[in-house]
């Protein structure tokens, strides 16, 4: 495959494929009941570490 053809498929396949793929993670951060884990991994940092004992 030379660079022209890659540079080709990049220009059009590549760039729909980063859309899609970028519409599918927004969609998945803003799923209906997700606010739940996205609190707890917000606060995750605040939480006592367990394995000190």
């Amino acid at each position: 495959m030379s660079y022209e053809a890659l540079r080709q498929f990049a220009d059009s396949w590549g760039l729909v494929l980063m859309g899609v793929g970028f519409v599918a993670f927004v969609g998945w951060a803003f799923r209906p009941n997700s606010a739940a884990a996205t609190r707890r991994a917000a606060t995750s940092i605040f939480e006592e570490d367990q394995a000190d004992g």
